[in-house]
């Protein structure tokens, strides 16, 4: 049986269009997914869109429409997103289907019947574009802290959550799995907001509609937190604990940004440790991208369209810079100048053009048919050796989300293919008839590296690792069998490469 692997990105709330770093996140969950099934392993990938809320029927009640049509037509949006990015989700959950909202209700049952969720009274500042109440002392200027905009006082009844009961738990359990958040970073300010002492937590609402009702009192709508959290679960089948929920919980890792940290590592394992379920392995939180120096706003005109983006340079060259550009976990600088240089450089310069120089040769030194190796010298041991010691490096490093340093030492092995063909001076040593076996060996080095690459390029750039291996070995299926050196075939014929990526036109300013 394979082993199972499950990766989640937040549900987006549909208030919002599908922004960068919405395609970031997703991205990178769509990265991971590919890798570990490239590696054997049954995958479960879950992403979709968050639709209750006050937020929601708030804009839908100014765009007059319903919140579900709302939702219903920005959801499509972060669908085709998607599709365009090629990203290999198995299952996009809405928070309005009958599925979700059944384990909702069944989950706040569960913690009422154990006695964590009593009715009171609350009556703190609310933010509604957070969705958050805080307290006097939290206000600056009675504005919001998160996003500074006015919040005002709200009093009413309300069922509470009893997380200060969990707050020993927690944090034990923060103490005892370091790898549970990530980066570290991050990890240690959630250990002091805990240390701060939690407080029992309003999971309820009685000023709007627009959600799931608590299970018998449709006075109250379940607090859009609680509701939204639980998703990771009612996608594997909850409250049936058998099938998908047996097989793939507790979730191999969260990913999302650090806005919503918080949620993710405080609410969301208190909850599930009063229903007494598993807690998830990992929460990884990941950086905000600025765009040209600023930060991102509707305002300032500079929200960075990933739609338009694709259009523009391609698919899998926004894959690759999105993930290379940044280490995972530190906030990124976008700017178009930097993506051109990217697919200039690495995807031009060094992946297509090693690829179409390689062919080429082939094609006109053995018409184009991949001869036998013959005995391997020093400098093609080295390059094999490299090649397969990549294979470990990004093993270890996709493990750790260091997608940036697993596309770095990928690179290092195209760029030694740059120089292996200029030491091993392939053109000289077509002219002397007596180095055509040394000439054979040098090509096979070259193209079976080559294949290796793309194999492993298939969980970052489907489409050119598609193109890549179609090229090589006539067939566009990355298999984890296609990492061991020797699959490349004497006797099979490859064509010279189109250019896989043409340089782009930098204007001068």
């Amino acid at each position: 049986m394979k082993p199972a692997f499950y990766v989640t990105t937040p549900i987006y709330y549909v208030n919002d269009v599908p922004h960068i770093g919405h395609a970031y996140t997703t991205l990178a969950a769509d990265v991971l997914a590919r890798y570990k099934r490239l590696k054997g392993f049954d995958v479960f990938f879950l992403t979709g869109t968050d639709e209750h809320g006050q937020k929601v029927e708030k804009a839908a009640n100014a765009a007059g429409e319903t919140p579900l049509e709302l939702a219903d037509r920005v959801m499509k949006r972060f669908q085709s997103l998607w599709e365009k990015l090629e990203i290999s989700n198995t299952d996009f959950i809405r928070t309005t289907q009958e599925r979700h909202k059944k384990g909702v209700s069944v989950l706040f049952e569960r913690v009422m019947e154990k006695g964590d969720i009593y009715l009171g009274e609350y009556e703190d500042w609310y933010c509604t574009p957070c969705e958050t109440f805080w307290t006097e002392t939290q206000l600056i200027d009675y504005k919001c802290p998160d996003c500074n905009r006015p919040t005002e006082k709200l009093k009413e009844e309300s069922y509470f959550f009893r997380m200060s009961k969990y707050q020993d738990q927690l944090l034990a359990h923060i103490e005892a799995n370091p790898d549970f958040i990530q980066p570290k970073s991050r990890r240690n300010e959630i250990i002091s907001f805990v240390k701060e002492g939690l407080r029992d937590l309003s999971v309820s609402r009685t000023t709007f509609q627009w959600g799931i009702p608590v299970p018998g009192n449709d006075k109250h709508v379940v607090y859009v937190w609680f509701d939204a959290l639980t998703n990771y679960i009612t996608a594997l089948g909850y409250p049936e604990e058998g099938g998908d929920f047996e097989k793939y919980w507790p979730c191999d890792v969260h990913l999302i940004g650090k806005d919503i940290l918080r949620f993710h590592t405080v609410y969301w394992p208190t909850f599930l440790m009063a229903a007494g379920l598993p807690i998830p392995s990992k929460v990884f939180a990941h950086g905000w991208w600025t765009v040209e120096g600023q930060k991102m706003s509707k305002s300032l005109q500079n929200v960075v369209e990933p739609n338009m983006l694709i259009d523009k340079y391609g698919v899998d060259a926004v894959r690759y810079f999105l993930l290379r550009e940044v280490p995972f976990g530190l906030d990124g600088d976008f700017s178009h100048q930097a993506l051109i240089h990217r697919i200039n450089s690495d995807l031009a310069n060094d992946l297509g053009n090693l690829l179409n120089r390689s062919t080429a040769m082939l094609g006109k030194y053995f018409g184009g048919v991949l001869q036998t190796p013959g005995e391997e010298s020093e400098l093609d041991k080295a390059y094999r050796e490299k090649t397969v010691a990549m294979i470990g490096q990004v093993d270890g490093f996709i493990d750790e989300l260091a997608f940036s340093r697993a596309l770095q030492a990928i690179w290092e092995v195209i760029s030694a293919g740059n120089k292996y063909i200029d030491e091993t001076a392939p053109w000289t040593l077509a002219k002397d008839p007596e180095k055509r076996e040394r000439l054979s060996t040098v090509m096979y080095y070259m193209l079976e590296s080559q294949r290796i690459v793309y194999t492993l390029l298939s969980a970052f750039m489907p489409k050119t690792a598609q193109k890549g291996l179609s090229c090589l070995v006539g067939s566009d299926e990355a298999t984890a069998e296609g990492l061991a050196w020797g699959g490349l075939k004497p006797g099979t014929a490859i064509a010279k490469a189109e250019a896989l990526f043409p340089r782009i036109e930098e204007k001068a300013e």
